[in-house]
C-alpha cells in the first residue's frame, strides 16, 4: 500500500508526545495502516465490528458516569468506573474531533481482568478502526476488549 503524506503526517505527530505523552503508538515501529488492517482483521475473526465495540464503551462509560467516580455494576460480572479529568484531547486524524479525557475502567469480577480507555479511545475505534500501537498507555488488544466487556 502506497503511503500518502497525509498518513506519514499523522503517524509522525501520533508517535511523537505533543498530543499525549509516549504518543499514540508507543513503541510500535509499524506503519500506521498495518496496526488497523492487523486489528480490524482481528475484530473480523472474532465476529465483531469497530462499530459495536464503540457503541458497547460508549454505553459503559455513559453508565459508570452515574457512579461519581465509584465501581457500577453492570450485570452478574462486569463493573465500571469513569474519573474525570480536565481538559480535551484533540483527534490527531485531523477531524476537528475533542475529545473529554474521562477514562473509564471496565473490571471483570469473575476473573478479576480489567480494562481502561480515555474518551478518545471509543472515537478512534468507531471512526478509525485504531486501538492505538503496541507500548502505548491505552492500546486495547481487541480480542481482550471483546472478552471482557460481553
Amino acid at each position: 500500500m502506497k503511503r500518502t503524506p497525509r498518513t506519514e503526517r499523522i503517524e509522525e505527530l501520533m508517535r511523537s508526545s505533543h498530543l499525549v505523552a509516549g504518543g499514540f503508538l508507543g513503541d510500535d515501529r509499524r506503519p500506521l495502516e498495518e496496526i488497523v488492517e492487523v486489528d480490524r482483521a482481528e475484530v473480523a475473526r472474532l465476529g465483531g465490528d469497530c462499530e459495536m465495540i464503540a457503541a458497547r464503551m460508549t454505553e459503559l462509560t455513559e453508565r459508570a458516569k452515574h457512579g461519581l467516580g465509584n465501581f457500577v455494576r453492570i450485570d452478574d460480572v462486569l463493573d465500571v468506573a469513569a474519573d474525570d479529568n480536565r481538559g480535551v484531547l484533540i483527534c490527531p486524524y485531523g477531524d476537528d474531533t475533542r475529545h473529554f479525557k474521562t477514562v473509564t475502567t471496565a473490571r471483570r469480577s469473575d476473573t478479576g481482568v480489567e480494562v481502561r480507555w480515555p474518551d478518545l479511545s471509543i472515537h478512534f475505534i468507531a471512526a478509525h478502526g485504531f486501538f492505538q500501537g503496541r507500548g502505548s498507555a491505552f492500546r486495547l488488544e481487541p480480542a481482550d476488549l471483546i472478552r471482557i466487556l460481553w
